[in-house]
């Protein structure tokens, strides 16, 4: 067996990722009190719901439809404490839905038809959005408080059409993608931590 030769660090990569770092700092240093309010406003409505038996839904395209999916893992399987699972839902994963409904009734609707069937009055919708723009998610939004859900966004930018669609919206410091998804990952795991520390470890049904 001939040993795989392999080339020395590529010219450039200790700037690209000092540039990244630096970006990404630069950005978690503008999250401020504003960041935190929002946040725990979200987490607040989110405990509303489940203490009244309802549930928390989730979408977003993309990479936020696997952020969407990694905040439902979170909440329904364990973040850090032991305790029961907790009611959410990523409407983002059933492939065979999602391509009948993008089929039949065009891909903008393929989370606004899910809270026709799922959602209820009480329930919570937050819908990820680096550009606060997807069309599927300003009609899931639309559908959502018809129907009688609180609705939240995890946006990015200056929030898009859904800042002004929601009745809150968490909009991060960053104006590029790579940045706002990731101190998007920052601010889901600090509300699994808040909803962590502010529920019970008892069984759900006793909240």
């Amino acid at each position: 067996m001939t040993e795989h030769s392999r080339e020395p660090m590529q010219p450039g990569a200790q700037s690209i990722l000092d540039g990244v770092l630096a970006e990404h700092r630069a950005a978690l240093s503008r999250l401020d009190a504003k960041h935190t309010a929002a946040l725990d406003n979200l987490a607040a409505d989110i405990l509303a719901a489940w203490r009244s038996g309802g549930k928390l839904l989730i979408c977003g395209n993309g990479g936020s439809a696997a952020d969407s999916q990694h905040l439902a893992a979170e909440l329904v399987g364990r973040y850090e404490g032991d305790r029961p699972g907790w009611p959410a839902v990523a409407l983002t994963t059933d492939t065979s839905l999602l391509t009948a409904v993008s089929n039949d009734f065009g891909f903008a609707h393929v989370f606004a038809r899910q809270i026709e069937a799922l959602g209820r009055g009480g329930d919570v919708l937050l819908v990820i959005s680096t550009s606060g723009n997807s069309p599927n998610c300003i009609q899931a939004v639309q559908t959502a408080r018809a129907r009688g859900l609180r609705c939240h966004g995890l946006l990015g930018r200056d929030g898009g059409a859904l800042a002004s669609l929601v009745d809150g919206a968490l909009v991060v410091p960053a104006a590029a993608t790579p940045r706002i998804q990731e101190l998007h990952v920052v601010l889901i795991h600090a509300l699994c931590a808040m909803l962590e520390a502010n529920f019970p470890t008892a069984g759900s049904r006793d909240w």
